[in-house]
């Protein structure tokens, strides 16, 4: 497995353009986390390996584990504690995407055969199952107390997250503090866990906690309505799956609702026999046409990019080095791959 950021944007600033540093400088540290996640299928029974070596080794990211990782730099922390915990993240990560995957009836993740089309939902639900308490074990296996109590609140916090996601699909009526709140509590909350557990970690970096935690959350935004403009805007190789899943899906992401909120009565029928009856022939590109028009796609990038900034900002108080430099950079970055 390996541990890369994609290639940055051309048109990115100069910063943004050193965002692979990033993966570069925690290189070691993730080759450590790779090893621990194989280990942590080493001897495991029947489907168990297979469903969960398809989704961890077709790699990804691993944003949230870097982001673990370099928290844990920034704090001064010595021991090999943030490994597992860093693990743990990736985890807990890899077990949403299974459980999504059924949930949504997604065919492709990471640009690979959604594990559901290959071994059953039974078998990606069971396995998502393992993946969470084994994250759950290595959180108790560091000792910190702290950590867990952060991890375990988080994965309360996604699962939250989901369900209001579920309550809202097809709901053309959901606004924008509904959407945010989604995204804070499915994609933002387990990067704000990550970004404290340096600081669970090291009792003399405790009051670094809450910038992290900011910086996490803000973080996150900005990932997920990047997620949610380049759903429309992207493309299947840049995402990892096929463009116009949200749509599909019914998902009331930040595009669709102020598409939604700024148009016609003519218009709003347009997405109500979307929403209602599936996408039917010249639909989707009377979709983007829509978002193009009223300025959605552009201003959810705007917002992305503010989300972005306002991490880095977080950031501006606590030790200056290469762990800052790494978190400032994976900001960056959340932003910078939608141009």
């Amino acid at each position: 497995m390996s541990a890369s950021l994609d290639s940055p944007p051309r048109a990115a600033s100069p910063r943004a353009l050193s965002a692979k540093s990033a993966a570069a400088l925690l290189k070691e540290d993730m080759r450590r986390v790779d090893d621990r996640l194989l280990a942590a299928l080493e001897g495991k029974r029947d489907l168990i390996p297979e469903v969960a070596r398809h989704l961890i080794a077709s790699g990804g990211k691993r944003l949230r584990p870097m982001v673990a990782l370099a928290s844990a730099r920034l704090c001064g922390y010595q021991g090999d504690a943030h490994i597992d915990l860093a693990a743990a993240v990736e985890m807990m990560h890899s077990a949403t995407l299974l459980h999504d995957d059924v949930v949504d009836e997604g065919a492709l993740r990471r640009g690979r055969q959604a594990a559901r089309l290959i071994w059953g939902n039974k078998a990606s639900i069971l396995v998502g199952d393992f993946l969470l308490g084994k994250a759950f074990d290595l959180m108790v296996g560091t000792q910190s107390l702290h950590a867990l109590r952060i991890l375990s609140a988080a994965a309360c916090r996604i699962a939250e997250g989901e369900v209001m996601q579920l309550a809202c699909q097809r709901r053309l009526e959901t606004d924008e503090a509904a959407c945010l709140e989604i995204a804070a509590a499915k994609t933002g909350a387990l990067f704000a866990a990550a970004a404290q557990t340096g600081s669970a970690l090291v009792k003399s970096a405790r009051a670094h906690g809450a910038r992290l935690e900011t910086y996490g959350h803000q973080l996150g935004m900005a990932f997920q309505l990047s997620d949610d403009v380049l759903d429309y805007a992207g493309g299947s190789k840049k995402m990892g799956k096929a463009l116009g899943n949200d749509l599909r899906e019914g998902k009331m992401t930040l595009p669709v609702v102020l598409t939604y909120a700024r148009g016609s009565e003519k218009e709003r029928r347009f997405w109500q026999e979307i929403f209602a009856n599936g996408l039917k022939k010249g639909f989707w590109d009377e979709a983007r046409a829509l978002m193009e028009r009223h300025g959605a796609l552009d201003e959810t990038r705007d917002r992305a990019k503010r989300f972005s900034q306002k991490a880095v900002k977080a950031l501006a108080t606590l030790p200056q080095g290469a762990g800052r430099d790494s978190l400032e950079e994976i900001a960056l970055f959340s932003a910078a791959r939608l141009h």
